[in-house]
């Protein structure tokens, strides 16, 4: 170990004491409106940031402006012979509070359609990329790299007003908004399929799109409509959306700013969850031999999984006190279009068991399934069997709202974040330790 890296060693030992001890022993104490527990513990919990675009109810999950999934679903335009809405349709429902008509659909679509050529130069960038890269990687290579396309850089230069600062903005919006799914598309198929890429159909509407390039026939088109309007928004405070809203406070284009949202989106705390748990329900799947348990038998295994000291992932929640309506949307896809997967009736019987038990157990405040606890079983069963690219899914869908707020952002002239900080020091001062 060289000289620097043990003395850093040594001082991190040192300091972790300082700083467990204002948790454990200081943390509610006051810094102005917010404890030390905040400061120190991610800002959990503190009301700081401003968004119209959506507001997770604990009761009813997430609102997309006022509206609940169910809501949402049942009130926005249907893409013809489909059960899924427009994913075109929800982002102007996101944009302007307004359900949109069918001609106003019709209007988006085809203005989606006519800004998704994605410049020849993103692929061949992708191509040059190492073989083993991550998709998360190349996903925000690909948007970053098309920053030279800002039509904000430009106006921008020009010496815009400031009050106008939302109208190059919408547009580098909608243009990345457009591509993605071609780019997220380009990367499945290049890293996964050999590299056969399969050209886009101008006839198709976003999610159909999408499918189409992805290779997978129906109803893989309305998984994907469903899947991008119910990751697309979760409140401002989650990592890729912050991340997002505070690289865009610096007058970041989108490029720049959807860029930083997948790379906060890719970290394991935040976008890896749904195939984690996908991979726990395969493992439990494997020590049952593939047979599907009774309830009970389900029941006994849960209660040696928790007395072991380990979790059932999928289950819990830091803010809804009910089923997570992301869940639900999903659970009922499952139901009509793969009740007897097997997989599925493992989540199926999770579903029906675990909340009572962990209820019995004492320790979950929300002991029920959040949207994590299903969605990579749907990907798995249509033949996405590829764990790192189920977060590229997220990153398109997640890209709707975050560009939504941003547009807002601009609109309403939104400062740069800048929140103070404070040295470890002046918290023990404040907390009183000598």
């Amino acid at each position: 170990m060289s000289q620097l890296k043990k003395k850093l060693f040594e001082k991190i030992e040192e300091w972790r004491p300082r700083t467990t001890r204002l948790l454990k022993d200081y943390g509610d104490v006051k810094l102005g409106d917010v404890t030390i527990s905040q400061a120190i513990g991610g800002m959990r919990g503190v009301k700081c940031l401003t968004t119209d675009i959506s507001y997770l109810d604990p009761f009813e999950g997430i609102r997309f402006r006022g509206l609940t999934i169910p809501e949402t679903l049942a009130k926005l335009p249907k893409v013809p012979g489909s059960e899924m809405p427009y994913v075109e349709g929800f982002f102007f429902l996101l944009l302007t509070g307004d359900i949109p008509t069918d001609e106003e659909v019709n209007e988006v679509a085809e203005e989606f359609n006519n800004r998704k050529k994605v410049p020849a130069y993103v692929f061949n960038i992708l191509r040059a990329m190492p073989a083993d890269s991550h998709p998360m990687t190349m996903l925000s290579a690909a948007i970053v790299a098309m920053q030279k396309e800002s039509v904000f850089v430009e106006k921008y230069n020009e010496g815009i007003n400031k009050m106008d600062y939302w109208d190059p903005t919408y547009e580098d919006a909608l243009n990345l908004l457009a591509r993605l799914p071609e780019v997220g598309a380009f990367i499945y198929r290049l890293k996964y399929k050999g590299g056969e890429i399969i050209a886009p159909d101008p006839k198709l509407d976003m999610g159909g799109n999408f499918a189409h390039m992805m290779g997978i026939g129906k109803p893989y088109d309305d998984l994907s409509r469903l899947y991008f309007i119910l990751h697309s928004d979760h409140e401002s405070g989650n990592v890729s959306a912050h991340a997002g809203h505070l690289v865009s406070s610096a007058l970041s284009d989108i490029y720049y700013s959807i860029s930083a949202m997948v790379n906060g989106l890719a970290g394991p705390l935040h976008g890896l969850a749904n195939q984690e748990v996908l991979r726990w329900l395969q493992e439990v799947y494997e020590k049952k031999g593939g047979k599907i348990p009774t309830e009970e038998e389900m029941k006994e295994f849960v209660w040696e999984t928790l007395n072991s000291g380990q979790v059932i992932p999928g289950f819990g929640h830091a803010v809804l006190r009910k089923t997570d309506p992301r869940y639900m949307a999903q659970r009922e896809f499952c139901l009509q279009h793969l009740p007897n997967d097997p997989l599925f009736k493992y989540v199926d019987l999770l579903y029906k068991v675990v909340p009572p038990i962990l209820v019995e157990q004492g320790k979950a405040k929300n002991p029920w399934p959040n949207v994590d606890a299903q969605s990579g079983v749907i990907q798995w069963y249509y033949g996405l069997t590829e764990y790192d690219y189920y977060t590229v899914l997220f990153g398109i869908g997640r890209a709707l709202g975050v560009c939504a707020n941003i547009i807002w952002d601009r609109a309403l002239g939104y400062p740069i974040e800048r929140p103070k900080s404070l040295t470890t020091a002046m918290l023990e001062e404040i907390a009183g330790i000598k």
